[in-house]
């Protein structure tokens, strides 16, 4: 019996696909559920699993352009004893962050405006899925800067999207995400008017309050207290006391957020990943280290979804985890204003009437001039730099 290998649903939006990886070439053998290839579309990257246990023939190759429920191969059930046994129907298997599923899970559908706000640390309840959908484990946006590696082919098999060697060049063809990720890009460029403040933050405060209660605080919530839930609560309190930059442009009106989804950019070996702390506002100080700590493991794990990577209404980006002394952040649209955090270095700097040596980070401020005018650019970032300094503000409300 041959079972079809169809593309699977990828949102309301996406109708087409392009063929990425071949993970299992035509003619092997595969385990239901097993990767068989990548299928890279504008909006997100996924992995099409083996439907049934078989002998694998594919009618398509690297960089093939296919429709949505278009038929791509098939799995020949005749073969499935030379593969290992597939797993019961209902049972119950680890996914790659150690939860318990006991199905596939749905393809991601189509973008929210407004996507509802999931507890701090909780992760995603188990679902089910049918043969050949795509679990979130591997989903990208567009909107987001992340690039899928792709190992290298034999040169026999020539894919389309091969390295191509010639003297002195390597040649290597874009992705369809990365296509679409250099295009937003140059849309931000030609379509924003960006630009950034910088200032500079003494740590001293916060770097105290960290060594003070450190200890306390991981024992009571069973997470570190870090520098990011002091940044987040800061950045709130700006957003709170300049709206502007808690705003985005639509056609000719400008609409204003009444919450605080707040993007935290992570790096990873795959590319950035851009989780969403959602009401950012209401949380205290260890729920939003709890979601972070879920974030990095998710990161690492390839097991961020669409869902928490979308509709956030500012960023940050801490460049200084990989030694960054200063930078000037890119815009996350629609969103109008990003903040950067830079490295800590211990530098002589001017108190009273003394120099002494303070721990200090400079912060850069990208913001839509359209929407911000310079001065409240300059305020937003001085509010920032002041709770950071006196972080007792945050924490009583001041």
């Amino acid at each position: 019996m041959k079972v079809e290998i169809k593309v699977p649903s990828m949102g309301e939006s996406v109708v087409e696909a392009t063929i990425g990886n071949i993970l299992k070439p035509s003619g092997s053998i595969v385990r239901a559920d097993e990767e068989i290839l990548e299928l890279e579309t504008e909006k997100v990257n996924q992995v099409l699993y083996a439907s049934a246990a078989g002998k694998l023939e594919l009618k398509v190759k690297q960089g093939d352009t296919v429709k949505v429920d278009q038929v791509i191969g098939s799995v020949d059930t005749s073969a499935a004893g030379a593969a290992a046994p597939p797993p019961a129907p209902n049972a119950e298997r680890k996914t790659q962050n150690g939860e318990l599923v006991g199905g596939k899970p749905p393809a991601p559908q189509g973008n929210v405006e407004r996507p509802s706000a999931p507890q701090a640390g909780a992760l995603p309840s188990s679902v089910e899925r049918s043969p050949g959908a795509l679990p979130p484990a591997r989903k990208k946006t567009d909107e987001y800067l992340a690039e899928i590696s792709q190992p290298p082919k034999a040169p026999a098999a020539a894919p389309v999207s091969a390295p191509r060697v010639s003297g002195r060049e390597t040649r290597k063809k874009m992705s369809k995400l990365r296509k679409v990720i250099a295009a937003r890009l140059v849309q931000v460029k030609n379509e924003t008017a960006m630009l950034t403040t910088f200032n500079e933050v003494d740590m001293s405060a916060v770097m105290q309050v960290r060594e003070k209660e450190q200890e306390n605080f991981t024992k009571k919530h069973g997470v570190k207290l870090g520098f990011m839930s002091f940044f987040v609560k800061a950045c709130v309190a700006a957003l709170q006391a300049f709206p502007d930059v808690n705003a985005r442009i639509d056609g000719d009106e400008i609409v204003y957020w009444h919450y605080y989804d707040i993007g935290i950019a992570v790096g990873t070996e795959k590319g950035l990943f851009v989780p969403v702390v959602r009401n950012a506002d209401q949380l205290s100080y260890a729920e939003i280290e709890k979601g972070l700590k879920v974030f990095a493991e998710k990161a690492k794990n390839g097991t961020i979804s669409v869902d928490e990577m979308q509709g956030g209404t500012f960023t940050i980006t801490n460049g200084g985890v990989y030694g960054s002394l200063l930078s000037t952040p890119i815009l996350n649209p629609p969103q109008s204003g990003i903040l950067g955090m830079h490295n800590i270095v211990k530098r002589a700097v001017v108190v009273g009437d003394q120099i002494v040596i303070r721990p200090m980070m400079y912060l850069a401020m990208s913001y839509d001039h359209r929407i911000i005018d310079g001065k409240d650019s300059i305020a937003f970032l001085m509010h920032i730099k002041k709770n950071l300094e006196e972080p007792t503000r945050l924490m009583l409300d001041l």
